[in-house]
């Protein structure tokens, strides 16, 4: 059941809290003995979006992702990560040992402290809050785990999803049911040991709801860049929905010939990689506008119109 309605044009202040609830606060704390199982990567909502039906496109604008806590925290798992034995790529290895790694973060400085844990070790990061899940109801009624990105969004763990960038979800069902969670103080590409610096955070957003436009997978804008994420296993087949998607939305934007798109994209694209952990693998295609002919506004320009509303709320 939805939390709250929502219109198109909505501001919301919407507080989440980190992957793990908030109970693993310290070395001893491990997910294992301290959280209950499955019941990982909270999310926020859902919103149901008034007016929004299969079909549309639902946009979504992050005026703000703050850390709510002055510390984070980050774990290695027993048989979760991309450098350990799984369920599905089993071997007789070891398991990995389970351990929690607690990062101070200065919100005033924008710096995360890490902690070495077996040597005294420091480096300050820069703090670059993003949301790791944000997402619709999947389509045809199916029930998805938060951990599991697809065309829906979901456990994206991109970390160009931070304040600043536009997100566009399809809409596939009446209401799209928004939620969001699992904020990072930071994350590097892939989420390698499967977790960032895990927060909880107050993120300020802009709803708008695009009627009659489609979106096949998550999209994502910025002032400077356009995006489109693809998820799957393996890991070509993300970076090849990705790549699929970008070259047509480029060619649709510009009028460029598809093999010309495809051939920019090549040149010009760059590939981030979100997360090589989740039961779906995902993969940022991204290239500059600066390097694309005279182009049509992305969604008749809602980025824009959303950034100019974003600023006057600051």
């Amino acid at each position: 059941m939805p939390v709250a309605h929502i219109r198109s044009g909505d501001v919301l202040e919407v507080v989440t809290e980190d992957c793990f609830g908030g109970l693993v606060r310290g070395p001893a704390d491990l997910p294992s003995r301290v959280c209950r199982m499955p019941y990982l990567n909270p999310v926020s909502g859902p919103f149901f979006v008034e007016d929004a039906e299969p079909g549309d496109t639902l946009a979504v604008h992050l005026v703000s992702v703050e850390p709510t806590r002055d510390w984070g925290v980050s774990t290695t798992f027993p048989h979760f990560g991309a450098l350990t034995s799984t369920a599905h790529t089993a071997t007789l290895q070891p398991a990995l040992d389970e351990r929690v790694w607690m990062y101070e973060v200065d919100r005033q400085a924008r710096l995360v402290r890490f902690h070495a844990t077996a040597s005294d070790h420091t480096v300050d990061l820069p703090l670059e809050p993003m949301i790791g899940t944000i997402g619709v109801a999947p389509a045809g009624f199916e029930a998805r785990s938060t951990i599991v990105p697809d065309t829906h969004g979901g456990n994206l763990d991109c970390p160009q999803m931070r304040a600043g960038t536009t997100v566009y979800l399809p809409v596939n069902l009446h209401g799209a049911m928004l939620a969001l969670g699992d904020g990072h103080a930071r994350q590097g590409d892939g989420e390698a040991c499967g977790a960032g610096v895990e927060i909880a955070t107050t993120t300020t957003l802009i709803v708008e709801l695009i009627k009659g436009v489609n979106t096949p997978w998550p999209r994502l804008e910025t002032d400077h860049t356009i995006m489109s994420v693809g998820a799957a296993r393996p890991l070509e087949d993300a970076y090849r929905i990705a790549h699929h998607d970008l070259v047509g939305w480029t060619s649709h934007l510009t009028g460029l010939d598809l093999l010309d798109a495809y051939q920019l994209i090549s040149q010009a694209g760059r590939a981030p990689v979100g997360n090589v952990c989740d039961p779906n693998y995902t993969i940022v295609a991204a290239v500059n506008k600066t390097h694309l002919p005279a182009a049509a506004l992305p969604y008749t320009g809602v980025h824009t119109r959303l950034r100019r509303t974003a600023t006057g709320l600051e």
